[in-house]
């Protein structure tokens, strides 16, 4: 995506647009010219867009849906949507006042008709796997619902409850009711959940104590147990301080990150994996993490990158010249030392790339050849030095907090550029918690601006709907608004 246009590149996703594919480049999808796109998902022969404006466009190759190749805005009437998730053949939409519909393209005739689901219980995020769902509410509360043949919806049991009714339209055996998930132990249930993720038969749990639990199917090593049963009771697998997991809803594998490092378990290209194992290589994103496992990546929906370097001529140039000097053993006179790995670099180039490099070694520094970093993690240091030296930095949820300390500590006004850019265009209300400390600790007052616009369209009407639901909670707003 640039700032006013949205492209599409592969043979595949272009004849679903009634687009001509070129190898040698995207080719621009017009009907989302000057749309803001927050959320991309895909299922089996369709994909789901997400606008800011609440908008839900949809394509797909069946005919069943009615698409007729080209993009769909499947809104009804005036409703807005602020979350969307695709199983195998079904689309969920987390409507803005908190209710579930949900579009098929294989149990019905058109994508116009929509089911709604159970009753709201104020979901804040819903992800599918290819046949079944999962769920957290603002409490923490977690539920599921869908094909439970693997134990996948992790209730404790491995009968197949729901059968094959992925879509919960209930048959008259109560088979469309969403249910909470069954801890193992009390002591589970008091940690907060902080991220879910639907495997094809399986389903991940990361709490914000860095623990990762798992539940369903395992034949393929893709809880990472160390063996390949299936478990229908909630799981731990045998990895700490995870901060993010992945996986894909037609894959049998999983990743994960620990803030450093990169870890993979399951079915891969070199075979089955049963147990975390960790990957070399520096890869800087779960897309660039999958490469390294599949025949073929996974872009995982919406990944965002910004590379700050474009010219691939430049780029080409450099690789001849300037990555010679940097994490090369057989031309360094310096290395940077973080978690007792080693990161070998010339200190004439960097005083020449780097204000910041120049005052380090003409100082108190200048006669030595190693440099403890304490302050950064490995993956984002090394990201900033290579950098430094071609002119491109990848970005992405992970690093962006760390970045931008570096730019501001390193008086690095390019990165800081950067990193702004990246925040401007993630920057919705979904995203405003993580990002808010980082705009008020570094003063950025040019999102000041957008910052109250989020909060006019999208925050305010919430807490209005939040106060009326609960009068206890409007005394409260009052209370905080005049002590103000």
């Amino acid at each position: 995506m640039t700032e006013k246009a949205t492209y599409a590149y592969g043979e595949e996703i272009c004849s679903w647009l009634s687009l001509k594919h070129d190898k040698s480049k995207p080719q621009q999808i017009s009907r989302l010219n000057n749309m803001k796109i927050v959320q991309v998902d895909y299922g089996h022969d369709f994909f789901a867009i997400l606008t800011d404006e609440g908008q839900v466009l949809a394509c797909n190759l069946k005919s069943e849906w009615g698409m007729n190749e080209t993009l769909r805005l499947i809104n009804r009437s005036n409703d807005c949507f602020k979350m969307i998730a695709c199983g195998g053949e079904h689309l969920f939409l987390l409507r803005q006042d908190n209710n579930f519909d949900q579009r098929t393209g294989y149990s019905l005739s058109s994508y116009e008709r929509m089911i709604h689901i159970d009753k709201p219980k104020n979901f804040k995020r819903i992800v599918c796997g290819f046949d079944h769902t999962l769920s957290i509410t603002y409490k923490g509360e977690i539920y599921s619902w869908g094909d439970n043949n693997c134990g996948q919806l992790g209730f404790g049991d491995g009968r197949d409850r729901f059968g094959n009714i992925q879509l919960g339209l209930g048959d008259g055996r109560n088979r469309n009711t969403t249910r909470p998930v069954a801890f193992p132990n009390a002591d589970l249930a008091t940690f907060q959940i902080k991220d879910i993720v639907a495997g094809h038969q399986y389903s991940l749990f990361l709490f914000k104590n860095g623990l990762l639990w798992g539940c369903g199917s395992n034949s393929h090593g893709e809880l990472g147990l160390g063996d390949f049963n299936n478990r229908s009771k909630l799981t731990k697998i045998p990895i700490k301080n995870v901060q993010q997991i992945a996986c894909s809803k037609f894959h049998n594998f999983s990743l994960a990150y620990d803030g450093s490092s990169y870890y993979a378990w399951g079915e891969t290209k070199s075979g089955k994996w049963s147990s975390p194992r960790k990957l070399g290589g520096h890869p800087t994103s779960f897309s660039a993490a999958s490469a390294m496992i599949l025949s073929s990546p996974i872009t995982f929906g919406l990944t965002s990158i910004i590379r700050s370097f474009g010219s691939h001529d430049s780029i080409s140039y450099q690789s001849e010249s300037l990555l010679r000097l940097f994490d090369n053993r057989d031309s360094y006179d310096l290395e940077f030392i973080i978690d007792n790995k080693h990161i070998k670099a010339c200190k004439c180039y960097l005083k020449s790339a780097s204000e910041y490099y120049r005052r380090m070694f003409s100082g108190n520094w200048s006669e030595n050849d190693q440099v403890i970093i304490n302050d950064y993690s490995y993956e984002t240091y090394y990201a900033y030095l290579r950098m430094l030296h071609t002119g491109e930095i990848q970005i992405n949820h992970q690093n962006i907090a760390e970045l931008v300390d570096l730019a501001n500590c390193y008086g690095d006004k390019r990165l800081m550029k950067h990193c702004k850019t990246f925040i401007w265009n993630d920057l919705n209300a979904q995203t405003m918690p993580s990002y808010l400390p980082l705009i008020i600790k570094y003063d950025m007052k040019e999102f000041y601006d957008k910052l109250s616009r989020i909060t006019i369209k999208q925050v305010l009407p919430k807490v209005a709907d939040s106060i009326r639901q609960n009068n206890k909670k409007s005394i409260e707003f009052l209370k905080w608004f005049y002590d103000q």
